[in-house]
C-alpha cells in the first residue's frame, strides 16, 4: 500500500493505492491523524487506485469523520471508488456518511 497527501486549496487529498488492511492500515492512521492535528478540516480520500479495502480501512474513515463532523467546515469526501468497492461502501452503509464523488475533479469543485 502507498499513501500520499497534498494540498489543493483547503483540500487535503489522501491518495492510497494497493490493499488498504489490517497489516496496511497503520500508515494510513498516521497521515490521517497528522493531517488532523495540523488543523486539516477538509479531507478528500482519492481511492482510483485502491485495490481492496477491509474493515480496518474503514475504521480510519470513520475516526476522521467522527473528529471532523464537530467542526462547522469538517468534511470527509471520497473518490475513484471501482465498482466492487463501491459495493462494500454501499452494503454496509457508508455510502450514507462520507460524500462520494466519481473523480478528484468533481469532489474538488463540490467540497
Amino acid at each position: 500500500m502507498s499513501v500520499t497527501n497534498s494540498q489543493e486549496g483547503a483540500v487535503t487529498i489522501i491518495t492510497v493505492s494497493g490493499r488498504l488492511d489490517s497489516n496496511e492500515s497503520q500508515g494510513l492512521e498516521e497521515k490521517v491523524v497528522e493531517v488532523l492535528e495540523l488543523g486539516g478540516s477538509k479531507l478528500l480520500f482519492d481511492f482510483n487506485d485502491l485495490e481492496y479495502i477491509n474493515s480496518s480501512g474503514l475504521r480510519i474513515l470513520v475516526m476522521a469523520y467522527q473528529r471532523l463532523k464537530k467542526k462547522t467546515d469538517g468534511t470527509v469526501a471520497i473518490c475513484g471508488l471501482r465498482d466492487y468497492i463501491q459495493e462494500i461502501f454501499e452494503i454496509s452503509g457508508y455510502d450514507r456518511l462520507f460524500l462520494i464523488y466519481r473523480n478528484k475533479e468533481d469532489a474538488l469543485t463540490k467540497i
